[in-house]
């Protein structure tokens, strides 16, 4: 087994990054703003749509040679 430097060193950082954010004066990221229905909605509406656009757009399926 060899020794690589940087992957200890890359390994120390991440294990002091995991230590350090269970700290009482870690840095806090805000939670996200609860969506609204408006957008949920519009959100399912396009999606609705882009799922449509891609059957029309999928090519046809086509018979192939068949076992039997």
């Amino acid at each position: 087994m060899t020794f690589e430097p940087i992957a200890a060193d890359l390994a120390v950082r991440a294990a002091r990054a995991t230590a350090g954010s269970a700290r009482p004066d870690a840095p806090v990221v805000p939670e996200r703003p609860a969506r609204t229905r408006r957008t949920v909605a519009a959100r399912g509406r396009v999606a609705d749509q882009l799922h449509g656009l891609a059957r029309w757009v999928e090519p046809a399926q086509r018979r192939t040679c068949q076992p039997g």
